[in-house]
C-alpha cells in the first residue's frame, strides 16, 4: 500500500471514530474513485498515480466552487472549498510562480525553440512540473515568455 493511501486510509479512519460525517463523506469519495482507478489499471496505485487522481478530485472541486459561487450558492461553495482543503492536504505543495518561469525559461533553453512550437515547449515543462504546478498557470507562464 502506498504511503499516501495508506495516510487517506488513517484519515478516513480517524474521521470515523470522531463521527465527522463531512469528513467520512469526502474518504469514501476518494476511497471510491481510488478502487475504480486500481480496478481500471489492474494493479494498486502508486504515489504518482494517487496524486494524479488527487489532483483530479482537487480540480472538480475548483471548478465546483466557481459554478456554485456564480450560481450564488454561497453554502454549497463553501462546503466545496472545506472538501478541497481537505483533499489539498494530501497534495504535494505546489511551486511558487518564480519557480515555474525558471523551469519554463531552462526548457525553452534545452529545447533551443523560442516560439515555434508552444505544444512541444508546454509537453517538457510538465512532464518535468509533474503534480508540482497548476496547468493554467503553468500555461499562462508559457505563453507569456514564448510570446505565443
Amino acid at each position: 500500500m502506498s504511503s499516501l493511501k495508506s495516510q487517506i486510509e488513517d484519515s478516513f479512519k480517524k474521521a470515523l471514530t470522531e463521527r465527522d460525517e463531512a469528513r467520512l463523506s469526502l474518504f469514501r469519495m476518494i476511497k471510491s474513485a481510488i478502487k475504480n482507478k486500481e480496478i481500471e489499471l489492474g494493479h494498486d496505485l502508486d504515489d504518482a498515480e494517487m496524486t494524479t487522481l488527487l489532483e483530479k478530485e482537487a480540480k472538480q472541486r475548483r471548478d465546483s466552487i466557481e459554478q456554485f459561487q456564480n450560481g450564488g450558492r454561497a453554502e454549497l461553495a463553501q462546503k466545496e472549498q472545506s472538501e478541497l482543503d481537505i483533499v489539498a492536504s494530501f497534495l504535494p505543495e505546489k511551486m511558487s510562480e518564480e519557480e515555474i518561469r525558471g523551469i519554463v525559461k531552462q526548457v525553452i533553453g534545452e529545447l533551443g525553440e523560442k516560439t515555434e512550437d508552444f505544444g512541444k515547449i508546454m509537453g517538457a515543462v510538465m512532464a518535468e512540473l509533474k503534480g508540482k504546478a497548476d496547468g493554467a498557470l503553468v500555461q499562462k507562464i508559457v505563453r507569456e515568455e514564448t510570446g505565443a
